[in-house]
């Protein structure tokens, strides 16, 4: 990856960040020592709803994504390295399966954590 599309890349994960803080900090406090109405606690909910929304849809998204491209590289390198040495396929493809369940593991916590969070906060 040339230091151009790492840039490009840096700086799309930067504005994404920001465009969904947006919301965050344009709520604002309100004035002090008034008393929230029953309207505007149920925006905040609502708010606060939404935005617990996004933040699952990305911890869920991102650890899908980064499973997946662990996934295929380790299955790569196992393809690749069966075709170099066809006579370590049998280790190979051991250590291939338990690299596989260690990452989709670390996808399941991610999955126990959101559910967590949908349920408890």
């Amino acid at each position: 990856m040339n230091l151009a599309k790492k840039v490009s890349t840096a700086l799309l994960l930067i504005l994404l960040v920001a465009a969904l803080s947006v919301p965050t900090f344009a709520a604002g406090e309100g004035q002090e020592g008034a008393q929230p109405t029953a309207t505007a606690q149920a925006q905040e909910e609502d708010g606060d709803t939404g935005m617990k929304a996004i933040a699952l849809g990305l911890a869920i998204g991102l650890a899908a994504a980064g499973g997946g491209i662990g996934m295929g590289i380790v299955g790569g390198k196992a393809a690749d390295g069966i075709s170099r040495q066809p006579e370590a396929e049998g280790k190979i493809r051991t250590t291939l399966m338990l690299n596989l369940v260690f990452i989709e593991t670390a996808i399941i916590y991610a999955l126990l954590v959101v559910i967590l969070i949908i349920f408890v906060l």
